[in-house]
């Protein structure tokens, strides 16, 4: 997106990889103001929720996994 776009009020849409990146650093806390504002316009909020539900359900997996594997 150009800084003329940008001007005009056109909303700029997330992809699934920014997603994705959105939850990961949100989840180890490690991002810029600027990158949080930039994101939280380009997000709709209802895929931050799926993808945050989806790798809070794998890390519990995982988790489960590894606990089995060291028990066993």
């Amino acid at each position: 997106m150009s800084a003329g776009e940008a001007e005009m009020g056109e909303k700029r849409r997330a992809g699934p990889l920014e997603v994705v990146k959105t939850v990961l650093f949100g989840a180890l806390g490690i991002r810029r103001k600027a990158d949080h504002e930039r994101e939280t316009q380009a997000v709709k909020p209802v895929f931050l929720i799926v993808a945050g539900l989806v790798f809070a359900a794998l890390f519990v997996l995982t988790l489960i996994a590894i606990v089995r594997i060291v028990v066993s």
